[in-house]
């Protein structure tokens, strides 16, 4: 059972337009917005505000820009890279596309928002607090990344009529019998290296007095659930995979498997990390801890991965089921 690891990667024009040229123009708006108020900003402008919300560190109009457009265009350009050869399944390019926008958005409103609250002071230093700015820069960004992620178009509706192999495991089932296998799965490691994070940010936001770092906290807690908790199940749907919010979620409906099975994997050998991941010869999917893993071979080439226990059971299923829907 095995599968094309390089799968022809679609909509390449459409990933290229919403990765890679909305953020870069978004960024060029950006600084050039700011430059047209060069004459009535400080020389030099303030770049960082400390915990007391005063100014603590300080640039060039053309340094804090280059940095802008430095920083936005390389994050781009990589998600970008990331979508084209990595980007078989729409869940990676849609990430890919939302992180893209999501943060040159938050940096674009960052920096134009911090020279405008600069703008006809004559000392940086002057210069009131931030928090009204970074609010809305990660307001902005997330609407952003979360509106260019949708504009990604899905995965071609690519299925085939053929059984499974005939060494592939299957689940006995009876001709009318009914059956369906879940789970939910976590991940002991990235949350054990995530909690006190969300802690430590907590903790801060009480010492410094400080609500915005509460609101990291938040977040934080927030893209922990998506990310690193998982409902898996196996059914006349296929196999689903979704977090406790909905999103990231991974469908593959039984007109697409070609085969499944079970397998050891690593983490960080064969993924780099925990989370939904995309591994170097294109496999993809939710990757949440070391052992038992379903590996799903779908129809154009493409392999999505789930770490779960007693995967050589739901394996055994998606077979049944896969075969039984051909036929029936």
């Amino acid at each position: 059972m095995t599968a094309d690891r390089r799968p022809t990667i679609p909509h390449r024009r459409a990933t290229t337009l919403v990765t890679l040229v909305a953020p870069v123009a978004l960024t060029a708006v950006a600084v050039l917005v700011a430059l047209t108020w060069a004459d009535e900003l400080p020389d030099p402008v303030a770049t960082h505000w400390g915990p007391g919300g005063t100014p603590d560190d300080f640039s060039s109009l053309a340094g804090a820009l280059l940095l802008l457009a430095l920083t936005s265009v390389l994050l781009s350009l990589s998600c970008w890279v990331l979508a084209l050869r990595l980007g078989a399944e729409a869940t990676t390019r849609r990430i890919a596309a939302g992180t893209s926008v999501g943060i040159a958005a938050l940096l674009a409103v960052l920096v134009v928002g911090s020279l405008a609250l600069q703008r006809g002071v004559d000392d940086a230093r002057d210069t009131g607090p931030i928090t009204g700015v970074v609010v809305a820069a990660f307001a902005t960004g997330l609407v952003l990344g979360v509106v260019a992620a949708l504009l990604v178009p899905g995965d071609p509706d690519v299925t085939t009529t053929d059984a499974p192999p005939a060494d592939a495991a299957r689940l006995p089932l009876a001709p009318d019998e009914r059956a369906a296998w879940t789970v939910s799965v976590w991940s002991p490691a990235a949350i054990g290296v995530a909690l006190p994070v969300i802690a430590l940010q907590v903790v801060l936001s009480i010492v410094l007095d400080t609500w915005l770092l509460l609101a990291i906290a938040a977040v934080l807690a927030a893209l922990l659930a998506t990310m690193l908790v998982l409902r898996v199940t196996v059914s006349a749907a296929g196999l689903v995979a979704r977090s406790p919010l909905g999103w990231p979620r991974v469908h593959v409906p039984l007109e697409q498997v070609v085969a499944a099975h079970a397998e050891t994997i690593s983490p960080l050998r064969d993924f780099g990390g925990w989370g939904y991941r995309v591994a170097l010869d294109g496999r993809a999917g939710f990757v949440l801890r070391a052992g038992d893993a379903l590996v799903v071979e779908r129809t154009g080439g493409r392999t999505t991965v789930v770490t779960v226990d007693d995967a050589a059971t739901a394996a055994a299923l998606l077979n049944t089921l896969a075969e039984r829907s051909r036929v029936s």
